[in-house]
């Protein structure tokens, strides 16, 4: 059985019936689907606990802060929660490069984020085949002034070369403005697709 899943929900605990799969379909961490099929446990019957789940950190709050304090401060608090999850993704908008060393200690850690603010080539090396490389490209380019598909496909096809060892996921984000031009996003996942297959 799964380190402290007994402890987390015992029968008739006040955990019960709180939780549903997210295994599937469902977005999880800060981009993402949870499709597995290492999730729930073995043991699983019915009753959904943290250890049947994907759990997920992040500290994009504290991104002016040093990684000491992130390690001092942050990091020891978020710890102890990600444990009892069964698959864990970490990290949002902030750059995780020089967090890592701390990052790459959370169990089950499966998917990391990395923002357009990341040392790609960093993260690229530490994460490897081993982690899922969730990329998240600037959602500037949606809302900018004009529709730089050049430029767009450039850093795309740069960002794809440097990861090509890794398990990479490409999320587009946060975007709060398209310019009332949904074809830019329909643009935008065309050149996406097109610079991947290219590789």
């Amino acid at each position: 059985m799964f380190p402290g899943c007994s402890r987390l929900l015992s029968k008739g605990g006040w955990l019960d019936g709180l939780f549903s799969l997210n295994n599937d379909g469902t977005y999880v961490g800060s981009g993402g689907f949870g499709w597995t099929h290492e999730l729930p446990q073995a043991d699983f019957d019915g009753r959904v606990r943290t250890c049947d789940l994907w759990g997920f950190g992040e500290s994009q709050e504290t991104v002016g802060v040093s990684p000491q304090m992130f390690a001092e401060f942050i990091f020891p608090y978020q710890l102890p929660i990600l444990e009892r999850f069964g698959l864990n993704c970490y990290g949002c908008c902030e750059p995780l490069d020089k967090r890592w060393h701390l990052v790459q200690q959370i169990p089950n850690l499966r998917r990391v984020s990395v923002s357009p603010w990341a040392d790609l080539a960093k993260l690229a090396e530490m994460l490897g085949g081993r982690y899922v490389y969730s990329m998240k490209p600037r959602p500037a380019d949606l809302a900018m002034d004009s529709f730089d598909e050049e430029r767009i496909r450039a850093e795309l096809r740069e960002a794809l070369w440097i990861t090509r060892d890794c398990r990479v996921e490409v999320i587009m984000k946060d975007n709060h403005t398209i310019r009332n031009d949904p074809r830019r996003v329909v643009r935008w996942v065309q050149i996406a697709r097109e610079e991947a297959e290219a590789l």
